[in-house]
C-alpha cells in the first residue's frame, strides 16, 4: 500500500502515522518550526515528500518530488547516506546553489537519512531559524539522528509485517501521492490557558503538568488520578464524549479532533488527543494517550479589541488557515468574515493567489522575519463591500513560531514594480490544469541556469533540461536536436513513442517541419493542441491525438545550435509569461549545448591521447604476473591523468602508478611526460628515491601548473625483495598466500611538482611467493562523504575475496583485476578516473595475462 492508496481509504494509515510522529518530534528536537519526511517512490530514482509539518502544502508543492541524483540536500542525504547540515542561507548557497535559488530566504535546515541496515527509506528533514554556524544545531542533530534511526527500524518492521501478511514481493514503504500536511507541535504556552496530561489506559493513571489544576480551576491538592476525574471537571456535561474519545484514541481510532466541550460555567474548551503509533492494539490494552486542554476564552477578549482597530488585521496558522480577521480586513479583502475564517487564505481570497504573494508568505514562514509588500486588488473581486477600482493595498506579514499576523491597509503610493500575477489558465491553487505551478516562471530561469553550469557534456545538459524544465511546466516529452553539416541530428529523447523520431533524425534545413523552421527562423513555435499543429503542418506525423507542443530554437551568440521540443500530454495554452520564460531558457540551453560540444571535442582528443600513452602491453618476467586496468571518469572531461606501467629495471621489474591532478588534454599530456620520465629512470635501474626526486624536478621545470602523486616499486623476482618510494600516493596493499591482506604503511614524501627539495624515503620488504601487490589510484577508494581510509579498508576486503584460496590455485591475476573494478565499471557516476596495477610473484615460471 502506498501513500496515495492510504488516503483513498480515508485514513492516514500506519505508515503516515509513523512519518507524522517522527516529523513533529524532530521539529521539537532540533528547535525547528517545520519539517517533514521524503520517501522513496515506485518510480526509480524519484523521492516524494510524504509528510509536511508546519507548512501549507500548496505553497511548497514544487518541492514535493526530487530526483535522487539532483543537487539538493535531500538527494545527497538519501543517495550518500550522510547528514547534511545547512545552518544558514550562506552555507546553503555555497553548497547547494540550486536549492538556495529556489528558496532564497534566511533559514537553516537539517537532513538525516532514514535507514535500517542496507535499506534507505527516505530522509527526515527539519527547517529552523538561521544560525551563525553548525555548532548551534549539533545537539538537535544528535536527537534528530536518534529519531531517524527509530523511524528506520519501525519502517523495516512495517515492511516485514506487510510481506508476512500479504506475501508482497515489492517494496511497501514507498510514497506515490501528494504530501500529508499537518500542524507542527505548537510552541506557545499561555500560562493558565493550556495544560497537558498523559493517560495510561492500562493502569488508568493520569499525569498532568503544572498548569492543569490552574486551568481546571481546582485546588492544587485535588487528586486528578483518573481520566474520569479530569472529564468530570473539564466537561461535566460531556463526560461520556470525553471518555469515548480517550478510549477511541487509545485504540488507534481517534474521533475528529479537537473536541469542543463545555465547562461547568458554559464556556467552550478544546480537547486535543493523540497517541504514538505502535501497531495493532490488543483488546483491553493500549498505548498512553497524550492530551491538551485549551481554554480559548481569553482569546475572545483579544479578538474583540482587534475588531475595533482602524487597520485591517487577520491571522493565519502555519498551515495557511485564516484563524481571525477583523471587520476592516474583511472589507479591504472584499470578503465576509464567515468566508475567511477556517479556510486557506488562497481559497478565502482567491485574487491573493499570485506569484509574489506566495513568495512573500514562503519567506515569512521559513525565515520568521517580517515581510512588507504591495498588492493590487482586482477591479472586481466578486464582492464589493468597499469601493474597488484596481487600487493598491499595503500588506505586512509578522511571523511567529505558531502562525502569522498580517496587516492590510490602503496604499496610494507603490514603490517598486507590482507583484507578478498568475497566468490566466491557472486554477485557484496556483497550478494550471496540466500541473504547472506558479513558481515556474519566477524561479526556473535561475535554477536551470545554475544546474546547466555543472553540466559539461551534451548528455548531461539534456538530462538537466529533462529534470528541471519538464517538471516545471508540466511537460512529459523532450527531444533535443543538434545542428551538424546543415542537418539536425537527434541528441536526446524522452517520452516519445519508440521509433517515432527516427525519420526526423538527420533531416536537412530545407525540410518544412516545425523543428527545423523554429531554428531557421529563430522564432519559438507554440501549439496549444495537436489539431493546431496538424493545421499548421498538413500531413506531418503526430505522436498523439491529444496534447500541446513547444518548439524552441537553440541559438547561442547568434549561431544556430539546434532545436528543442517539449511535449505535453493534454491540450493547454501558453501564457505570455511562459512563452517569454521558455524562450529565455532556450537561450540558456543553447549556450550550455555549445559549451558541451566543445567539451566533447576536447574529451575525444584527450581520450585518444590517454589511450596512446597508456601501455599496450606490460613488460613480462617469467616469475612475475602483472595485470592493469584503467577506467575513465564519467563526469566532466571524463579523461584524467591516471597511469600505470611495468618496466624492465636491470634484472628486476619496476612497477609504477601515478595520478596527475585535473582532467582533460592538459592532464593527459602531463601524464605522458611523467610516464616517459619515470620509464627512462627505471630503464637505467635507478633507486626508487632517485626516480621520485628526478621526476619531481622534471615536473617543476616543466611548470604545467599541475602536481601529481606517484608510487614506484622495484621488485627482484628471484629474492622477492621490494623497494618502494611514494609521493603523496595511497599506500600499496599486500595479500599473502594465507589469504590475509594488509596495508603496506610506508613513509612517503609530498606530491610531485611542489617542493624541489622534497625527500622520498625508501622502504623494503620481502614478498613471499604467491603474494599479490596491489597499486591503485584514489578514484578506486574515494567516495563523496566516505573517509578514504574506509575505502582502502573495503578494497582490502575485496582483494581477499577476489583472489580466492591459494591452495586451490586461486584466480588469474586478470580475473582478480576485473573483480576489483566490477562495481566501478557498472557505476553510472564516476567522478574520477581509476587505475589499478596488480603484481604476483610466482615460485615457478608462469604465464602473463
Amino acid at each position: 500500500m502506498t501513500g496515495s492508496a492510504e488516503r483513498e481509504k480515508g485514513t492516514p494509515g500506519r505508515l503516515a502515522e509513523l512519518l507524522i510522529d517522527a516529523s513533529t518530534e524532530a521539529i521539537d528536537a532540533a528547535g525547528g518550526h517545520s519539517g517533514g519526511v521524503y520517501l522513496r517512490s515506485n518510480t526509480p530514482g524519484l523521492l516524494r515528500l510524504a509528510v509536511l509539518a508546519g507548512l501549507p502544502g500548496p505553497l511548497f508543492r514544487p518541492w514535493g518530488r526530487l530526483h535522487a541524483d539532483s543537487k539538493f540536500p535531500v538527494a545527497d542525504a538519501y543517495r550518500l547516506g550522510v547528514h547534511v547540515v545547512l545552518p544558514n542561507a550562506t552555507e546553503c548557497m555555497r553548497r547547494y546553489p540550486q536549492f538556495a535559488a529556489s528558496l532564497p530566504f534566511q533559514f537553516g535546515s537539517l537532513y538525516v537519512p532514514v535507514s535500517s541496515g542496507p535499506t534507505t527509506y527516505g530522509v527526515l528533514t527539519v527547517l529552523r531559524p538561521s544560525a551563525p554556524d553548525a555548532t548551534e544545531v549539533l545537539a538537535g542533530l544528535d536527537r534528530m539522528t536518534r529519531l531517524a534511526e527509530e523511524l528506520g527500524t519501525a519502517l523495516r518492521e512495517l515492511e516485514e509485517e506487510h510481506k508476512d501478511r500479504e506475501d508482497g514481493d515489492g517494496p511497501f514503504v514507498v510514497w506515490d501521492g501528494e504530501a500529508v500536511c499537518v500542524q507542527a507541535t505548537a510552541t506557545y504556552r499561555p500560562e493558565g490557558r493550556m495544560a497537558r496530561f498523559v493517560w495510561d489506559p492500562v493502569t488508568t493513571a493520569v499525569t498532568g503538568d503544572g498548569a492543569l489544576h490552574a486551568l481546571l480551576g481546582v485546588e492544587p491538592a485535588t487528586a486528578l488520578d483518573s481520566a474520569q476525574a479530569i472529564a468530570d471537571i473539564v466537561a461535566p456535561g460531556d463526560t461520556y464524549q470525553v471518555m469515548a474519545a480517550l478510549r477511541a484514541t487509545a485504540a488507534g481510532k481517534p474521533p475528529p479532533l479537537p473536541l469542543r466541550v463545555r465547562a461547568a460555567d458554559g464556556s467552550i474548551r478544546l480537547l486535543d488527543l493523540w497517541t504514538p503509533a505502535t501497531g495493532p492494539v490488543p483488546p483491553g490494552a493500549g498505548p498512553p494517550v497524550s492530551g491538551v486542554v485549551l481554554d480559548p476564552g481569553a482569546a475572545s477578549t483579544y479578538d474583540s479589541a482587534a475588531d475595533l482597530l482602524p487597520e485591517g488585521v487577520f491571522c493565519l496558522d502555519r498551515m495557511g488557515l485564516v484563524t481571525y480577521a477583523n471587520p476592516r480586513a474583511a472589507r479591504l479583502l472584499g470578503r465576509d468574515r464567515d468566508e475567511l475564517l477556517g479556510r486557506p487564505l488562497w481559497e478565502g481570497v482567491p485574487w491573493l493567489n499570485q506569484i509574489g504573494c506566495e513568495d512573500q508568505l514562503r519567506g515569512a514562514l521559513l525565515s520568521l522575519e517580517p515581510v512588507h509588500f504591495h498588492v493590487r486588488r482586482p477591479d472586481d473581486p466578486g464582492r464589493r463591500t468597499e469601493p474597488y477600482g484596481g487600487d493598491w493595498l499595503s500588506m505586512a506579514v509578522h511571523p511567529g513560531r505558531d502562525g502569522l499576523t498580517c496587516t492590510v491597509a490602503p496604499s496610494n503610493r507603490v514603490s517598486g514594480p507590482p507583484l507578478p500575477v498568475l497566468p490566466a489558465h491557472a486554477d485557484g491553487n496556483g497550478a494550471a490544469a496540466d500541473g504547472v505551478t506558479s513558481l515556474a516562471p519566477l524561479y526556473r530561469p535561475i535554477v536551470l541556469a545554475i544546474a546547466l553550469t555543472e553540466a559539461v557534456t551534451a548528455r548531461q545538459v539534456s538530462a538537466v533540461v529533462m529534470k528541471e524544465l519538464l517538471p516545471a511546466f508540466g511537460g512529459r516529452r523532450l527531444a533535443i536536436y543538434l545542428l551538424q553539416d546543415r542537418h539536425l541530428y537527434l541528441a536526446w529523447e524522452n517520452g516519445f513513442p519508440q521509433g517515432f523520431l527516427t525519420p526526423f533524425d538527420g533531416v536537412g534545413l530545407d525540410a518544412r517541419i516545425p523543428g527545423v523552421e523554429t531554428l531557421t527562423s529563430g522564432r519559438p513555435l507554440f501549439f496549444d493542441s495537436m489539431q493546431q499543429l496538424a493545421e499548421a503542418y498538413p500531413g506531418i506525423p503526430l505522436d498523439a491525438e491529444e496534447g500541446a507542443r513547444a518548439f524552441l530554437p537553440l541559438i547561442a551568440s547568434g549561431r544556430p545550435v539546434g532545436s528543442c521540443i517539449l511535449g505535453f500530454d493534454r491540450s493547454r495554452s501558453f501564457s505570455t509569461e511562459e512563452r517569454a520564460v521558455l524562450t529565455a531558457l532556450a537561450g540558456l540551453i543553447a549556450h550550455a549545448m555549445e559549451k558541451a560540444q566543445r567539451y566533447d571535442s576536447e574529451a575525444a582528443l584527450a581520450r585518444g591521447l590517454q589511450q596512446a600513452l597508456l601501455p599496450r602491453r606490460l613488460s613480462a618476467h617469467p616469475q612475475v604476473d602483472t595485470a592493469g586496468r584503467y577506467l575513465p571518469g564519467t563526469q566532466g572531461m571524463e579523461v584524467g591523468g591516471d597511469w600505470y606501467d611495468v618496466v624492465e629495471a636491470g634484472d628486476g621489474l619496476a612497477l609504477v602508478i601515478g595520478d596527475v591532478q585535473g582532467h582533460g588534454v592538459q592532464a593527459a599530456a602531463t601524464m605522458g611526460q611523467l610516464r616517459s620520465a619515470v620509464r627512462a629512470f627505471a630503464l637505467g635501474d635507478r633507486p626508487p628515491d632517485e626516480v621520485m626526486s628526478g621526476t619531481n624536478h622534471l615536473l617543476i621545470d616543466l611548470d604545467p601548473g599541475q602536481f601529481a602523486s606517484c608510487c614506484y616499486l622495484r621488485l627482484d623476482p628471484a629474492s622477492g625483495l621490494v623497494r618502494v618510494a611514494r609521493a603523496g600516493h595511497p599506500p600499496p596493499l599486500i595479500r599473502t598466500p594465507d589469504g590475509r591482506t594488509r596495508v603496506w604503511d610506508i613513509p612517503g614524501g609530498v606530491v610531485l611538482g611542489v617542493d624541489p627539495h622534497a625527500q622520498y624515503p625508501v622502504a623494503e620488504l620481502r614478498l613471499e611467493p604467491d603474494s599479490i601487490l596491489a597499486l591503485y589510484t584514489d578514484g578506486l577508494v574515494e567516495r563523496p562523504g566516505v573517509d578514504i581510509d574506509d575505502g582502502i579498508a573495503a578494497l582490502r576486503v575485496a582483494l581477499a575475496k577476489a583472489a580466492g584460496p591459494a591452495r586451490a590455485g586461486g584466480r588469474s591475476l586478470a580475473g582478480v583485476a576485473d573483480r576489483l573494478t566490477t562495481a566501478a565499471r557498472h557505476a553510472a557516476d564516476r567522478p574520477d578516473d581509476i587505475a589499478l596495477l596488480l603484481a604476483a610473484r610466482r615460485t615457478k615460471p608462469g604465464r602473463h595475462p
